[in-house]
């Protein structure tokens, strides 16, 4: 019995083997298949920020003004820094080889953990409104702006991407990558509650992979990605509502690392 089993294990060994090895040879070329990867590097987000209003209860106006009448101010944000951070993401893919010399690959990429913090001055006009009780407290009469310092961070980075590429031979690949991505833009202050905006666009890239063992490879990249416009919903800590303000920007990042050929 125990002969029986060995042989059986010997033989299901061998056919392993023998499948493996047909898979490896039917390979259209070396860079046909699977692979993970995972990278370190510098990133930089540089946004674009559109104004709007801010609408508040008139609590925040002058004494006599009604408490029903709500007042819409002009809100900007200025001197908005860029985020520079430093960065790590996991990749897999899959690439299907089109010949000897080309490849055409699928990847999902994840940027794990939030950026570093970049800063700007959030503002809001002053303005004057005319009260039904002008003669009481003088008309028009005039609401104060005020200013701030937000925070905002970038997070949960993604991208979904094609990834052609050119089989200079076995151990050397050059590729360049065109996709979707996703991230998502936390903001708060001294007083705005901690809130998020999702944010897509597309992505593009290049990059090149080195063998250095057999399964091993080691990588660079650089990519691009601009994100469309979006609409800033936040309410201040006094009720101030902000309406009508937008974000978009643009990111790019240069990461090198190592990853494992299937």
């Amino acid at each position: 019995m125990n002969q029986f089993k060995v042989s059986v294990l010997a033989l299901a060994i061998t056919s392993i083997a023998t499948t493996s090895a047909m898979a490896q040879s039917s390979k259209t070329n070396a860079w046909e298949g699977a692979y993970g990867q995972i990278g370190v590097g510098y990133g930089m987000f540089v946004p674009k920020i559109g104004n709007g209003t801010a609408v508040s209860p008139t609590g925040n106006a002058p004494n006599g003004v009604p408490a029903t009448t709500y007042v819409s101010q002009s809100a900007s944000a200025s001197s908005v820094n860029n985020v520079n951070t430093g960065i790590a993401n996991l990749a897999a893919g899959y690439n299907f080889g089109i010949n000897e010399s080309y490849i055409l690959g699928i990847a999902a990429t994840y940027y794990p953990g939030a950026s570093s913090s970049a800063t700007g001055q959030l503002s809001v006009a002053p303005t004057t409104i005319s009260s039904p009780f002008g003669a009481l407290v003088g008309s028009p009469a005039t609401v104060p702006g005020a200013s701030t310092t937000a925070t905002y961070n970038v997070k949960n980075l993604y991208s979904i991407v094609f990834t052609p590429g050119y089989v200079i031979d076995k151990d050397r690949l050059a590729y360049m990558k065109l996709g979707y991505s996703g991230t998502t833009i936390g903001l708060s202050g001294p007083t705005l509650a901690y809130q998020t905006t999702n944010l897509s666009g597309y992505t593009v890239g290049l990059g090149y992979k080195q063998m250095f063992t057999e399964s091993l490879y080691a990588f660079g990249e650089v990519n691009y990605a601009s994100y469309g416009t979006k609409n800033i919903s936040a309410t201040l800590t006094n009720g101030t509502v902000l309406n009508g303000m937008t974000i978009s920007g643009n990111g790019t990042d240069v990461l090198v690392g190592v990853g494992y050929r299937f």
